[in-house]
């Protein structure tokens, strides 16, 4: 090991304490002094980490770089991360062609205009919820009433998984997005999840309905054009996906709005739904909850901010110090509602950028747009400092968020 690498920093980086919103420190440091730097992993190997905007923005559309996880060189954060990506290849972990042709068998299920078909469903789901919280006990944990089920309530619409089963699937995509603990119980999890799947393309095969496995079943695994591992894998990383991210951006962005009252005033008495929608962008931008950043690996030799990478060298593009540069936000760790942050790489860049951002975006625009409407005295019920997060996670997020109104 080289004496540069021997005093290269861990990555993933810990946050400031009482800064719970922010990157971590280090993070900002590097991307205001040394952009393209060394950092190590947990295994004892190195990976360059990339921080700027422009810099992240080049890298993610580059051809010369890789998502595969089994090349050489590829930069897990940790071993239940390794043993995950070595066990489920899902579009994530796939190259051009094959990421093409996998990814053009669900462009049409989250097309902006078909999301937006769903919006008057995720209202009615939204104001359900809320008429429960209201009518339940006072101070009530946000995130089991409410942030989790408006998103785990919509994928299991739109893929036809039952919203009975949510328990076991909540239970066991908890336990595949932590990144700690024992692999081999985060695969038996992903295991138990696929068999569920699997039995469930069968059903849908035998009794198809109006949703996304059902039309898969039809279209892909009757004709033989993809089997039930490769149709389950795709709706673990849709159900998991699907409900996670969005139910941690929920609390995440209450949770920051609660304490940045002027902002949140501005949501709750906007009457112009492009007011919210554009809010929902600046949270996005600044929450940016994806903890271990998009990670690759060069396929050859290419030069990144100036920096030299050498073929089978990993890369950590990081998005969260993107989202803060000020080269393309102006005073970026400011959150403002009325900024024009839609340019951001929360949902990453290129062809890998998130396929379900259309349904995220109407999700938290109803959520944003009716909660502190809905309830406009709603509060913190314990100070910030003893909120609980997840930094041990793909995504960052809250594990409870205690609330009163």
């Amino acid at each position: 090991m080289t004496e540069a690498l021997s005093q290269a920093l861990m990555f993933p980086m810990p946050r400031a304490a009482g800064c719970p919103f922010d990157p971590p420190p280090e993070l900002s440091r590097r991307s205001e002094q040394e952009p393209v730097s060394r950092v190590r992993l947990w295994d004892g190997s190195s990976a360059w980490m990339v921080t700027r905007y422009a810099d992240v923005r080049a890298l993610l559309t580059d051809a010369r770089i890789s998502v595969d996880v089994a090349e050489p060189g590829f930069p897990h954060t940790n071993a239940v991360s390794k043993a995950r990506d070595a066990q489920m290849k899902t579009l994530m972990q796939m190259d051009a062609p094959e990421h093409t042709t996998h990814r053009r068998r669900l462009t049409a299920d989250f097309m902006v205009k078909k999301i937006e078909a769903l919006r008057p469903t995720i209202q009615r789901i939204v104001d359900g919820l809320i008429d429960d919280l209201l009518a339940g006990p006072n101070p009530a944990d946000l995130v089991e009433a409410f942030a989790l089920p408006v998103p785990s309530l919509v994928i299991c619409e739109l893929l036809g998984v039952p919203y009975a089963d949510r328990a076991f699937f909540q239970r066991v995509a908890g336990e595949l997005v932590m990144d700690e603990g024992d692999p081999a119980h985060a695969m038996a999890a992903s295991e138990e999840l696929n068999a569920y799947l699997e039995e469930l393309v069968d059903r849908k095969s035998a009794e198809p309905g109006d949703d996304v496995l059902s039309r898969l079943a039809v279209e892909q695994y009757r004709t033989g054009a993809m089997t039930r591992r490769e149709i389950a894998t795709m709706g673990q990383l849709l159900l998991v996906a699907g409900h996670d991210t969005t139910a941690n951006m929920i609390a995440l962005g209450t949770a920051v709005l609660l304490a940045h009252p002027r902002q949140l005033s501005a949501i709750r008495d906007a009457g112009d739904p492009a007011v919210v929608a554009g809010a929902v962008e600046e949270l996005l931008r600044y929450l940016s909850i994806t903890h271990t950043e998009a990670r690759r690996v060069a396929r050859e030799d290419l030069v990144i901010g100036g920096q030299p990478i050498r073929k089978g060298e990993g890369i950590i593009a990081v998005k969260s110090t993107a989202n803060r540069d000020p080269a393309a936000f102006s005073d970026p760790d400011a959150l403002d509602v009325h900024r024009n942050a839609r340019h951001h790489v929360a949902f990453g860049y290129g062809a890998h950028q998130c396929l379900g951002q259309p349904l995220a975006r109407v999700e938290l625009q109803v959520v944003f747009g009716t909660l502190f409407r809905r309830i406009p005295t709603l509060a913190p019920a314990v100070p910030q400092e003893d909120l609980t997060f997840k930094p041990n996670a793909v995504f960052y997020g809250l594990r409870d968020l205690p609330v009163t109104w």
